[in-house]
């Protein structure tokens, strides 16, 4: 039996085509794909203010898909937006999200590893997930290429271009040894990368997703998913009912939107762009 698999990117805007088709061409054999962009909210993450805004959608995204019998979801942006609370809300589903993914990925494949951000200003934010994985010491450098989230596709030749500069000094001078790609709107250009710079380059769209089916698997097979003793200890079904949340926050839109989500495998059942 195959996982059913849901990709959030957590934005008010169509989702892209370009990313779509990159998780759909390796998505393994029976895996059911939907994504979906929020209904509303700013075009990009790069402001916690944008973060703030958006995380009650998410949320609530996230306990209607595990309403509606999904196996794991993704969280797709690098800042990892509300994944703890989101691992909270899920009793069951495996919730996960690119910065986390990549970087234990890339603690596997190499001592240290450089992640390439667009801008400076993503870089504390980044660091402080970094450090609550645990993986602050295997860390090389940030290296910025001064690109918005926006503008990564409106040039690629340009956009590759930097990201071979920062890449080459990350690797000669701060002794990376991976590469990790800090968006998940970076998503094309980590293969040629590898080709040229012969280290692993991680693409964090991929590295989200193929966690996602991993999670599901061990969810599945094993029983294995988040904790509920402790830290992600979901809030009381009571509290939910007495307290009226549901009405308050208008869940019934959100299960629509996501009710006509943009599924993969079903092209006629599209959502956004």
């Amino acid at each position: 039996m195959g996982a059913k698999i849901l990709y959030i990117d957590p934005v008010g805007t169509g989702v892209v085509a370009e990313g779509l088709q990159l998780l759909n061409s390796h998505k393994q054999e029976g895996t059911e794909l939907t994504m979906v962009h929020l209904p509303r909210g700013p075009e990009h993450l790069e402001y916690r203010y944008y973060e703030a805004l958006v995380l009650v959608d998410i949320l609530h995204l996230i306990r209607e898909a595990e309403r509606q019998g999904f196996d794991a979801a993704v969280i797709g942006c690098f800042y990892d937006v509300g994944l703890q609370a989101a691992r909270e809300v899920a009793e069951r589903m495996a919730v996960v999200a690119p910065c986390e993914a990549s970087t234990r990925i890339a603690a596997t494949l190499g001592d240290k590893f450089s992640i390439i951000v667009g801008r400076r200003k993503w870089i504390p934010e980044m660091m402080e997930n970094v450090a609550r994985y645990g993986l602050k010491d295997r860390l090389a450098s940030f290296k910025s290429v001064d690109l918005g989230v926006l503008d990564f596709h409106r040039d690629e030749a340009e956009t590759a271009r930097r990201f071979r500069q920062v890449a080459r000094e990350a690797i000669e001078r701060d002794g990376a040894e991976v590469l990790i790609l800090g968006c998940t709107a970076t998503y094309g250009f980590y293969h040629q990368l590898q080709e040229e710079l012969g280290v692993p380059v991680i693409d964090p769209m991929l590295a989200a997703f193929k966690t996602a089916e991993f999670a599901a698997e061990l969810k599945n097979q094993f029983g294995w998913s988040h904790s509920k003793v402790g830290g992600y200890e979901s809030p009381s079904p009571q509290e939910f009912a007495s307290w009226r949340l549901e009405e308050q926050y208008n869940f019934a839109d959100m299960r629509a939107w996501l009710q006509g989500a943009y599924q993969l495998d079903n092209p006629a059942k599209q959502r956004g762009g």
